[in-house]
């Protein structure tokens, strides 16, 4: 299971910067629509990676 998380977190993460490349709207600090979907499923994503890696140390 973590490999498949931290796998849907790295897809998530090329598929942001995919569309990062291709769209005039986004910026680093304001997002289009789509661009702020794709940001926020990359953050939720990497958050419950980083979680899981942490709780795996103690």
């Amino acid at each position: 299971m973590p490999e498949d998380l931290y796998d849907r977190y790295q897809v998530s993460r090329t598929v942001y910067r995919q569309h990062r490349t291709t769209c005039t709207d986004c910026t680093d600090t304001s997002r289009c629509s789509t661009g702020a979907r794709l940001w926020e499923s990359f953050c939720r994503l990497q958050d419950a990676y980083l979680n899981r890696q942490r709780q795996q140390r103690r």
